[in-house]
């Protein structure tokens, strides 16, 4: 069984759905210690053909809090912001409407704290782009330790022989010597974003949130992309 575990971001790029697309199970590390300015609560999205960043204001109590601990910051009037920025940065591309359902859940739904709000998100793109990998989440798990421990522990529980990692966690797995601390095979993903057509914008920008896939060349033709490297 292959295993993937990732922390829970705020509107992912398409290497995060390919890395879904390829476990048997993935792990939302939701009980991970949140970052501040990390791809935790922002990503990007081309605004007049700039990379912009869009970012939830979040209340950082503590330092050691973590991504489930951490609660919006609803007194930035942060909903209508990002339903405003979604709308009128994408309102003229061919793909529009197979959006506005992420407008919706951010103007809709209640969220407890921020990784409640990213896998809520997560959760819907998967449904769209017809991913039935099983999902869980860390915090709903006994676990001990930390970095690489951790990680072995959950694969431990789930009894998976795989985990696929992402290429970013190399040095650190490296570093606490994943590969001698247990039998579980580690593979990496091999995703590399080629270019698709973006409105009106002449050079390919790359690494964007998946909703500017999604606006540009809609759904069909974003679940052949999430799964080009299968």
């Amino acid at each position: 069984m292959i295993c993937a575990i990732m922390q829970p971001t705020y509107l992912p790029w398409a290497g995060y759905f390919n890395l879904i697309s390829q476990s048997d199970v993935f792990v939302f590390l939701d009980d991970a210690q949140f970052q501040k300015n990390s791809w935790h609560n922002r990503n990007r999205i081309l605004v007049n053909h700039l990379p912009h960043w869009i970012t939830l204001p979040v209340r950082h109590a503590a330092l050691c809090q973590t991504i489930r601990q951490t609660e919006l910051d609803d007194s930035k009037n942060w909903r209508r912001k990002h339903i405003k920025l979604l709308q009128h940065t994408y309102c003229k591309h061919p793909f529009l409407n197979e959006i506005l359902d992420v407008c919706n859940i951010l103007e809709q739904e209640n969220f407890d704290n921020l990784a409640e709000l990213n896998i809520k998100i997560i959760i819907w793109f998967l449904k769209k782009l017809e991913i039935n990998t099983k999902v869980c989440l860390s915090s709903q798990m006994d676990l001990e330790g930390k970095r690489v421990t951790r990680i072995i522990r959950i694969l431990q529980q789930l009894k998976a022989d795989t985990y696929l990692s992402p290429n970013g966690a190399t040095e650190y797995l490296n570093e606490d010597r994943f590969v001698d601390q247990t039998a579980i095979h580690l593979t990496f993903q091999e995703f590399k974003p080629y270019p698709y057509t973006q409105y009106r914008h002449d050079s390919f920008e790359s690494h964007l949130s998946l909703v500017d896939v999604v606006a540009n060349i809609g759904w069909d033709a974003t679940k052949q992309y999430i799964e080009c490297f299968n």
